[in-house]
C-alpha cells in the first residue's frame, strides 16, 4: 500500500510539470489572430507529445487514486 501511495505522488508530481509545460494562448497578441479565434489549431511534435503524456498521466493517477482508495480499507 505504501508503494502505490508513492507512485501516486510521483504521478501528481509529474502531473503538475506537465501541465505547466502546455502552452496557453492568452497572451495580448493571439487576440487578433483569425486562426486561433477559429479554434483552427493542431497540435505537433513537442506539443502534442506533452499533450498526450498528460493524458496518459491523469488516467495512472485517477487509477492509482482509486486503488489506494480501495486498498485504504
Amino acid at each position: 500500500m505504501k508503494l502505490s501511495l508513492i507512485v501516486q505522488i510521483v504521478l501528481s508530481l509529474i502531473l503538475i510539470v506537465l501541465i505547466t509545460l502546455q502552452s496557453k494562448e492568452t497572451s495580448l497578441g493571439s487576440g487578433f489572430s483569425s486562426v486561433t479565434q477559429s479554434g483552427i489549431h493542431t497540435k505537433r511534435g513537442p506539443e502534442k507529445m506533452i499533450y498526450v503524456a498528460t493524458i496518459i498521466v491523469a488516467a495512472l493517477f485517477v487509477i492509482f487514486s482509486f486503488l489506494n482508495i480501495a486498498f485504504w480499507k
